[in-house]
């Protein structure tokens, strides 16, 4: 296991700042002004859906276009940022590729870093200490406490983010998606597996 420890300043998402203040326990809620439902179900959105979908596309257009997936591998800002997909906490950025020897994992020792423009508001538990801990002390168990259990011969790499550079991970693409154009794959890719805690897999009944 190879780790990227911290040698620069943290600093916290802007989407914590927002999030503390349209919290439940914030003004803005205490006073009716927001309905914390519907707060709940636009941060969901945002979390497991609209920004992951951004991650989802590159994933995709690395796994059709060698070319592309080069770049990407040796400059994922720019690479990140000719499909359109920049700014705050996306600045600086590489990107991982999982093979069948390599697992990577990402996480934010310090804080909760987090590519925002690719992934959208960082789930929770990946801004938790008992996982921002476990995740170098001891990858493995967290990954198979997260239903993913990984062959003993393959190695773990956890890379820490840090304020000046964020990881995502390139997932392997699954078997018997060669027939899928980018779209069908994008919607295979989750959030979770660019963040390295799932795979990537077909559903049943999936067209290929």
């Amino acid at each position: 296991m190879s780790e990227h420890g911290h040698n620069h300043r943290h600093n916290a998402p802007l989407s914590d700042v927002a999030l503390r203040f349209y919290s439940n326990d914030s003004p803005t809620t205490e006073k009716g002004l927001v309905d914390p439902a519907a707060l709940d179900v636009i941060v969901e959105a945002y979390e497991k859906k609209i920004g992951p979908r951004n991650g989802a596309k590159v994933v995709a257009k690395a796994w059709s276009d060698p070319a592309y997936k080069a770049r990407l591998l040796s400059d994922a800002t720019a690479a990140i940022a000719e499909l359109g997909y920049s700014g705050l906490q996306g600045e600086d950025m590489v990107v991982v590729e999982n093979t069948k020897t390599i697992h990577n994992l990402v996480v934010c020792t310090l804080c909760s870093c987090y590519p925002l423009p690719v992934l959208g508001l960082p789930p929770v538990w990946y801004k938790s200490a008992p996982y921002r801990a476990r995740a170098v002390r001891d990858p493995r168990g967290v990954l198979k406490e997260l239903c993913l259990d990984l062959p003993t011969e393959a190695e773990v790499r956890v890379w820490d983010s840090t304020a000046e550079l964020r990881y995502l991970v390139l997932p392997e693409r699954p078997a018997g998606s060669e027939g899928m154009d980018e779209a069908a794959l994008a919607a295979l890719v989750s959030r979770d597996a660019m963040i390295g805690v799932a795979q990537v897999t077909i559903p049943a009944g999936a067209k290929r």
